[in-house]
């Protein structure tokens, strides 16, 4: 287990011992603060612990006081080039910055924004992704390859610890997911600062969650990694689901249900699949921390989920509702859901 320093942004620990927090965000113009707001209000109730919003410009920053007033969760403001604009953002409350320092100009404005994040401790992560690399390294390395990414990330950090500035955080993402893992694991082997983890540009909401699963997966069980980020082209709000889901599938989270339901045979004579789904959805927001397991028949079903907390088994028109493998009763097919969420209230 890698032990990363820790930083503090807002009211969320990254790094050391603290929880592997979920990120994502905000996709609305930042002009349109009305509905930013509602966007991070959205993404806080769907459990998001940490929020990031673009600001392109100065103008821009006024969207940092109003999402401040709406949410709890830590502000994160997304910068690019203009030191001026995380300078303002700084000024506006804002608890994190994100901006490469190697981009921002000479050493009196790296200096600036180190001296004002100091000041009111304000974190600062630096991120990578394939596009971004620097003229130099690319030359050296002939792609984006893993070595590469953490070269550059190391660079901009370089960078602010000139000026014995250290609250940072950084990221190399990439869209290859072999590549992004051997770069967190690079750059886990070269520094001590907490790693955001993610894969860019994953894609829609289904192959977004398979790479994502697999890149930030691979690495968080191998002790990698201290925030994420599952970035899909979808609402920001199925980030948030997803994060939290990884986390979850791969023990890293407590409360909340672990679902187990079997993949179906022919032995399955009830309508499976229906019933899965409609639990899962009706339990998604139970906090409570066990395990519901939603078999396909009686033969196998009580036996090989005999570690959940509650379950059931179809049989032919029929079901039967068990606890830790032992059978509780019989119950009529259409009775299976009303009967199983019964049970759930009960633990």
């Amino acid at each position: 287990m890698r032990k990363s320093k820790q930083i503090k942004a807002g009211n969320v620990l990254i790094g050391g011992n603290a929880p592997v927090s979920v990120q994502s965000m905000l996709n609305i113009p930042a002009e349109d603060i009305e509905n930013s707001v509602n966007q991070a209000v959205e993404l806080e109730r769907a459990g998001c612990d940490i929020i990031r919003a673009a600001i392109p410009n100065l103008n821009a920053v006024k969207l940092i006081p109003a999402l401040k007033k709406a949410v709890k969760a830590p502000i994160v403001a997304d910068i690019h080039f203009d030191y001026r604009i995380a300078l303002e953002c700084v000024s506006a409350g804002v608890d994190k910055i994100r901006i490469n320092p190697g981009n921002i100009g000479d050493d009196s404005r790296v200096r600036a924004v180190a001296n004002a994040c100091r000041a009111k401790s304000i974190p600062i992560r630096i991120g990578v992704n394939s596009g971004s690399l620097e003229k130099e390294i690319l030359a050296k390395y002939g792609s984006p390859t893993a070595q590469a990414l953490c070269d550059s990330a190391l660079y901009h950090a370089s960078l602010l610890e000139k000026f014995d500035f250290t609250d940072i955080v950084l990221s190399m993402k990439s869209s290859n997911v072999k590549t992004m893992v051997e770069a967190y694991e690079i750059a886990a082997q070269s520094c001590d600062y907490p790693l955001h983890l993610g894969v860019t540009e994953a894609g829609t909401k289904r192959m977004g969650i398979i790479k994502s699963s697999a890149g930030i997966g691979a690495l968080l069980l191998h002790g990698i990694g201290d925030t994420i980020r599952v970035s899909l082209t979808a609402n920001p709000v199925e980030e948030i689901y997803a994060g939290k889901d990884l986390l979850k599938a791969i023990g890293m989270t407590q409360g909340g249900i672990q679902f187990v339901s079997c993949p179906t045979c022919g032995r399955t004579k009830i309508d499976l699949i229906t019933l899965a789904n409609e639990a899962e959805q009706t339990l998604k927001n139970c906090d409570k921390n066990i395990t519901v397991a939603i078999m396909g028949c009686a033969v196998n079903g009580p036996g090989e989920a005999r570690e959940a907390d509650i379950g059931i088994a179809g049989g032919d028109g029929v079901g039967l509702i068990f606890k830790k493998g032992e059978i509780i009763r019989k119950v009529p097919e259409d009775r299976l859901l009303v009967e199983l969420l019964a049970e759930v209230e009960k633990l």
